[in-house]
């Protein structure tokens, strides 16, 4: 019995260190594999840390590579489709899918997309029974950011007609002549605006132009009530067989841009870019359930492409104003909770400048997409305001490409990787500001600036991305073609900016070349302005350049005139006429009295001196005058007044 005890014991005593030794493996194999974990994780820790480092915007550019991919393929796909599909075929999918979602929202009143599509629809019928209107004519719409821009548009764009976005503080003559270029059989204008509209009246008769308003009643028995005739017609959907003839090649808008010329340019956009630009805020991550703010012009580029015609893929609710309003601009975006906002420069600078509240960081603003940001204001905007995701772009009305800066960093205008330069090849090129042309090699070529010098822009005419030229104006559509750039034959867009990259390839503007400078986010053309000084009967020349003032975006208009042998400068007959002809963005608030126009020797007006000297009075001998709104004149431009400009208690 003892002896089976005895083995039993040994059994129990083998069985004991058999398992302490499996525990003591077990234990053995656990530390290692938790020091292989941790090593594992530390290896990730510091791969991440040494991607961080060495590869900062690695995600960003993932993340925008994908949005950009996907936005590509749709794109292609939608390019293939007969008849064409356009833009506003993607406003009727969503107005048959979502007719109840809403759509805009303007003054408290709420518009869901189905009311927008058969209120459109009433339009477009209206149209077809009262107009000679027909796919491929096209209708100018002469109206401010309202319900009825948009109810217009989509029933023109519905019927195939491109539409002519007509600037509302442009007059007379220039009025007529954007309206003539674009070739509108019809003029659509709303109550306001139809005072306006009937000084040109008489020219639009003789060219048998219909003129209708958005409004029950007329000024004039040569108008007709839109909105009359509106109430005897269906809201049946518009046949598509109306507009199937419509290619993506043809003008689907045309945008008027500024430039050396003098009058507006109408710039011509195709469908397919309007197509295009339906990715703009998917690229950046917008969606449905957005908020959109709109308080820039539905005639310009940004707002009639972006607010409007990107929110339609989206199909984000889109919160109108009818102008911007620094006062109204963030109780708009708490009321209505707004998460993504639009803006320009001197949207974002206009804000920083108003008084500090303890409510600047209460909202739901993430997101800011614009242009003409600097890097200051950028800076203080974030502080300010809280973490807003700014999308800072760069692009032009009649330009064939846009770069965006979608990582945030501060003060670029965009990042390009190598898809994106291989799809839209274009080039940074040695500039000659004194001549004002291109740099060119012994062989005739351009030649490109190294990483880090500023360079003239300039983009490769392809088919992805053509560039359409300017309605009726086949010289100055030639001018902005550059020839025989780097080899035989080929052509680039001359986007006439300056731009620098870097060697992360982040690109900055540098500044504009030729007579163009930008003010209160509008292109002046100096042109323009001199033609219409000079048709005071007092000013023989006139020399017209932006100026810069401290703590203001853009350049300040002045103007260099002389005066007529036996003549008086008459300050309040010069203020009186450059208020009735010229929109309020272009109107010189300097001028300069010479006793003759300087010229080169190519009998250019010299331009770059001018701008150097500026309008100080204590640096200029000549006399300098300031447009004054208090006293409705031209007065002298003091030292005391010019203390009030640069020190900000003076607002241009």
């Amino acid at each position: 019995m003892w002896k089976g005890r005895e083995r039993e014991g040994k059994h129990t005593l083998q069985h004991s260190a058999t398992s302490s030794l499996n525990l003591t493996r077990f234990l053995t194999r656990a530390r290692v594999n938790m020091l292989a974990q941790c090593c594992a994780l530390a290896g990730l820790g510091i791969l991440a840390l040494a991607v961080r480092v060495n590869f900062p915007y690695l995600w960003s550019d993932a993340l925008y590579l994908k949005n950009f991919l996907v936005a590509l393929v749709r794109f292609v796909s939608r390019r293939r489709l007969r008849p064409s599909f356009l833009a506003v075929d993607r406003f009727l999918e969503q107005a048959a899918r979502h007719p109840t979602r809403t759509f805009f929202v303007f003054e408290g009143e709420t518009f869901s997309y189905g009311a927008v599509d058969r209120r459109s629809n009433r339009i477009a019928h209206a149209l077809l029974a009262h107009s000679s209107l027909r796919a491929g004519d096209t209708a100018a719409l002469f109206l401010r950011n309202e319900p009825d821009f948009l109810y217009a548009w989509l029933a023109l764009a519905k019927l195939g007609c491109p539409v002519a976005l007509l600037n509302d503080n442009i007059r007379s003559g220039s009025l007529l002549h954007c309206f003539r270029c674009s070739r509108a059989k019809v003029l659509i204008t709303s109550a306001e605006l139809q005072g306006v509209v009937q000084e040109i009246l008489a020219p639009l008769r003789e060219d048998e132009v219909c003129v209708f308003v958005m409004a029950p009643e007329c000024v004039s028995e040569h108008m007709q009530s839109l909105t009359e005739k509106m109430e005897n017609v269906s809201d049946s959907p518009i046949p598509r067989s109306l507009r199937a003839t419509v290619t993506l090649s043809d003008p689907g808008v045309y945008i008027y841009t500024s430039g050396t010329t003098g009058l507006p340019k109408a710039a011509k956009i195709s469908q397919m870019r309007l197509l295009g630009s339906l990715a703009v805020l998917p690229s950046v991550g917008v969606t449905g359930d957005d908020v959109i703010y709109a308080c820039l012009p539905l005639y310009h580029t940004a707002g009639f492409l972006i607010s409007f015609i990107s929110s339609v893929e989206t199909g984000s609710t889109v919160i109108l104003r009818k102008k911007f309003s620094v006062s109204q601009f963030w109780n708009d975006c708490r009321k209505h909770n707004v998460t993504v906002i639009q803006y320009i420069g001197e949207v974002i600078r206009y804000l920083c400048n108003t008084p500090k509240t303890e409510d600047d960081k209460k909202h739901k603003v993430r997101l800011a997409i614009g242009n003409g940001l600097r890097a200051d204001v950028w800076q203080e905007f974030l502080s300010r305001f809280g973490k807003i995701d700014v999308k800072e772009f760069y692009a032009s009305t009649e330009s064939n490409v846009a770069f965006i800066n979608y990582t945030g960093k501060i003060g670029a205008i965009g990042r390009v990787n190598f898809l994106y330069r291989k799809l839209f090849p274009f080039a940074l090129i040695k500039y000659d500001t004194e001549r004002e042309e291109p740099v060119r090699d012994t062989k005739g070529r351009c030649i490109r600036v190294p990483t880090g010098e500023t360079g003239l822009l300039v983009v490769k005419i392809t088919k992805l991305a053509p560039f359409m030229g300017y309605a009726g104006n086949a010289e100055q559509t030639e001018k902005k073609r550059l020839r025989d750039v780097f080899q035989q034959g080929d052509v680039y867009f001359n986007s006439g900016d300056l731009l620098r990259m870097d060697h992360d390839h982040f690109l900055y503007f540098q500044d504009r070349v030729g007579d163009t400078f930008r003010w209160k986010g509008e292109n002046v053309a100096t042109t323009e302005v001199s033609d219409i000084i000079t048709q005071v009967d007092f000013i023989k020349e006139g020399n017209v350049y932006g100026v810069q003032v401290p703590d203001n975006e853009g350049r300040v208009g002045m103007a260099a005139v002389t005066v007529k042998v036996g003549a008086e400068f008459d300050g309040t007959k010069l203020f009186n006429h450059v208020r009735k002809h010229l929109p309020n963005y272009a109107q010189p608030r300097f001028l300069r009295l010479q006793n003759a126009v300087e010229l080169t020797g190519t009998f250019k007006q010299v331009k770059m001196k001018l701008v150097k000297e500026g309008f100080d009075p204590g640096e200029i001998s000549d006399p300098l005058f300031f447009l004054s709104e208090a006293e409705q004149s031209y007065i002298p431009l003091t030292k005391t007044v010019y203390h009030s400009i640069v020190t900000g208690r003076v607002r241009l």
